[in-house]
């Protein structure tokens, strides 16, 4: 498969997804560069958003297939892993799967179990494995977590931990459609007269699988890797912030990079590639200090003042 080939069917299946989610297209593209890169992503925005819905729609349109768990506070690492049962027909015990077992778990928002259950998908996402009473099991591949959490409802939730959210190759937000996307909205559910929305497959599961093959065949210039780096220290020095990424940030870029030059049908990375990824890819990675914080600051927006701040290189 030649990159140019991956950058026309990415193309048509982002048309296939967008024939049911209206706007957005900036974020669909983010949300299939991760896919692509082959990481975990983070959606931290408000309820009735369609984030569930987009998951749903990306396996349907790749070909994988798709399990979702609604986190609430009694939910047990069981009940994500899977665990043993007595088999009455034979007295066996015999393994149960859980819902971790499939190409893309959708992780309701995550910050509603606690930490015991939430560091049951910790092994998952960095090992691409899971561990029952002693054996352990390899998950499917390609294996990706979409987990959502709510911004503004902190009641009765458990923040998620630092190596967790370091785990989660990006985080995006999708935001509100504006009045003419809203209408149309509208316009296409009385067009289909339901809520249940199908698409077809675009690729196959082994398709896809080679085309994130292809991306880690993609070019990436010395000059790059070094304006990658610059990034990702100044955020270690810069002054609101306690804490900044580890070079697990500059991985994240590196992958993320390389899989949208390889969208756009380039076989190598120019520095349009990493702003456009580096927001997603660092902000969740920040530890703010408290007066910063309190200001109203977000980490997103120091993310984009250090682009403003480094250097482009010239990279062509």
């Amino acid at each position: 498969m030649r990159v140019e080939e991956l950058g026309t069917v990415c193309d048509r299946l982002l048309s296939e997804i967008s024939t049911v989610i209206v706007g957005k297209r900036q974020t669909l593209e983010l949300v299939l560069t991760g896919i692509l890169a082959n990481g975990h992503i983070l959606f931290e925005d408000f309820p009735g958003l369609a984030k569930t819905l987009m998951a749903k729609l990306f396996a349907q349109a790749l070909g994988w297939k798709f399990r979702r768990i609604q986190f609430t506070p009694d939910l047990l690492p069981a009940d994500i892993t899977g665990t043993y049962v007595l088999d009455r027909r034979d007295g066996q015990f015999r393994l149960r799967p859980g819902p971790i077992f499939t190409n893309i778990l959708l992780a309701d928002e995550i910050n509603r179990a606690p930490p015991k259950t939430q560091s049951a998908l910790l092994e998952g996402m960095q090992e691409r494995q899971v561990t029952i009473e002693g054996d352990t099991y390899p998950l499917e591949k390609p294996f990706i977590v979409i987990a959502t959490q709510n911004p503004i409802e902190y009641e009765g939730t458990y923040p998620l931990p630092e190596a967790q959210i370091d785990r989660f190759m990006m985080r995006l937000s999708i935001g509100y459609p504006d009045k003419q996307e809203e209408i149309e909205i509208l316009t296409r559910r009385i067009a289909s007269q339901t809520d249940d929305y199908k698409i077809q497959p675009v690729v196959t599961s082994e398709f896809f699988q080679e085309a994130q093959h292809v991306t880690e065949q993609v070019h990436v210039d010395d000059e790059i890797k070094d304006y990658t780096v610059e990034i990702v220290q100044r955020t270690r020095n810069h002054s609101l912030v306690g804490l900044g990424s580890s070079p697990r940030g500059s991985l994240a870029i590196l992958h993320l990079s390389r899989a949208k030059a390889a969208l756009a049908g380039r076989d190598y990375v120019v520095p349009e590639d990493v702003k456009t990824v580096a927001v997603s890819a660092l902000s969740h990675r920040l530890l703010l200090k408290s007066g910063t914080w309190l200001a109203g600051t977000k980490a997103e927006e120091i993310v984009r003042g250090i682009l403003d701040e480094t250097k482009t290189p010239r990279v062509s």
